[in-house]
């Protein structure tokens, strides 16, 4: 269902986007005398996607919520159907500034083209990105991006547990994707549905840091729609900083985004591990959800401990991290590695190989390896962050979520704190 717009709204369209406009570039205010960058597509915001939902969608609108990380005067967005196995059509498809819930800021809904058509048509396993479209984003803006989707019984390729609600309306529906209020989004999701990154055209960014990881990168125990994961507070902490420099009157060089390509239970290799991975290793999808982004500058790398969970060895996991480190930096790109956490003993039970004293050995092996023959351009001790002064080998108490393996909201802020800033400063 197309919706047209009267004509008195179309003052209100203007101030919207004037103002955002305002406040985007006084975000990006480059100091006396230095002449603005060229433009430059950067990577915002990004899913890794896990799986092919359960979900069916039948002539349905979804509306997928994104947090963006630098501001900028237009974006883009790519949309992938890489677990499914059939053609699925977007019918048409909208991006606007989120207000709440469902709802978007009025005057900022924009239709999204691709090739200049409104519709397009994803194959299985392949993605597809969108035309530009004019839509000022501050730093930590929510992004909404909705999606017709036409067809009957519709799966999902998804990135499970976003921890952020997004939602969708009935079935039969129809193309709501303009519509601005809330009213028809009657459905409600934490998975991310065929979204999976959102660039921003910046100026003044000089790239994007991907946070390359497993469920504790993906945010398993943080807070629903609150953003307080590890890398979001590193995300918040750049901004900050950036706008203290700029108060200052400092040189600098700009805001860096943050993207969060963590996938829970991810591993870094398959090689040897029993029982087998659950999702596709992180050998397998660097191109994908790494490297095929645009403007990285830095990648955080943190796994490992899925692999050892598996009964991996200290050699098969050094080398699939060394593997990981020289792809990226062959790309010109710095890599910077994290230790490995620690992690409660546990009996083996069903498919769950537990943990043992052994394999903390390894994690320690692994972690002396990062720490100093690694070939990483810099190291953040994640583990020296969050375990017990009088237990190494355990998580301190009040950073345990509860399952001696994932951190509480006080261990991420921990980690996210403890980040120093000028790991993502200094050329490689």
């Amino acid at each position: 269902m197309m919706v047209l717009r009267t004509p008195h709204q179309t003052p209100r369209w203007l101030l919207s986007a004037a103002l955002a406009l305002a406040l985007a570039t006084s975000m990006t205010a480059l100091p006396a005398g230095q002449a603005p960058a060229a433009p430059q597509w950067v990577t915002a915001w990004g899913s890794a996607h896990r799986v092919l939902g359960e979900d069916l969608l039948t002539n349905a609108t979804v509306r997928m919520i994104a947090r963006v990380t630098i501001p900028g005067d237009a974006v883009r967005v790519r949309l992938s159907n890489v677990y499914g196995t059939e053609p699925m059509t977007v019918g048409r498809a909208s991006v606007g500034r989120r207000e709440r819930g469902g709802a978007l800021i009025m005057g900022s809904a924009r239709p999204l083209t691709f090739s200049g058509s409104p519709q397009v048509v994803i194959p299985p396993g392949g993605t597809v990105t969108s035309d530009p479209a004019p839509l000022p984003v501050l730093a930590q803006q929510d992004v909404a991006v909705s999606l017709y989707i036409p067809e009957d019984r519709v799966r999902p390729s998804q990135h499970t547990g976003a921890l952020v609600t997004s939602c969708r309306t009935a079935d039969g529906a129809g193309d709501t994707t303009l519509e601005e209020a809330a009213i028809g989004f009657v459905g409600t999701t934490t998975a991310m549905w065929w979204l999976t990154s959102i660039d921003v055209q910046s100026t003044s960014s000089p790239g994007a840091i991907v946070a390359f990881g497993d469920s504790i990168t993906d945010g398993t125990c943080s807070t629903l729609d609150a953003h307080d994961r590890w890398e979001d507070l590193v995300s918040v902490r750049l901004g900050l900083d950036d706008d203290a420099r700029r108060q200052a009157g400092a040189l600098r060089e700009g805001l860096k985004a943050v993207v969060n390509e963590g996938i829970g239970g991810n591993t870094i290799t398959r090689e040897g591990l029993m029982p087998p991975p659950d999702s596709t290793p992180g050998l397998e999808r660097l191109d994908r959800d790494v490297l095929s982004h645009h403007g990285v500058s830095d990648v955080v790398l943190f796994m490992g401990t899925n692999d050892i969970r598996r009964s991996a060895t200290a050699a098969n996991l050094i080398s699939g991290m060394t593997t990981i480190a020289e792809r990226i930096k062959a790309q010109g790109i710095r890599v910077i590695g994290a230790t490995i956490i620690p992690r409660h003993n546990r009996a083996a039970v069903g498919n769950n190989s537990g943990w043992n004293p052994e394999k903390t050995r390894i994690r320690n092996e692994v972690n002396t390896w990062i720490r100093t023959m690694a070939p990483f351009d810099g190291v953040i001790d994640f583990s020296q962050v969050v375990h017990e002064p009088a237990e190494p080998d355990r998580l301190l108490p009040s950073f345990d979520c509860g399952d001696g393996i994932h951190p509480s909201v006080l261990g991420y802020y921990e980690m996210g704190k403890a980040v120093e800033l000028s790991l993502f400063a200094a050329p490689r």
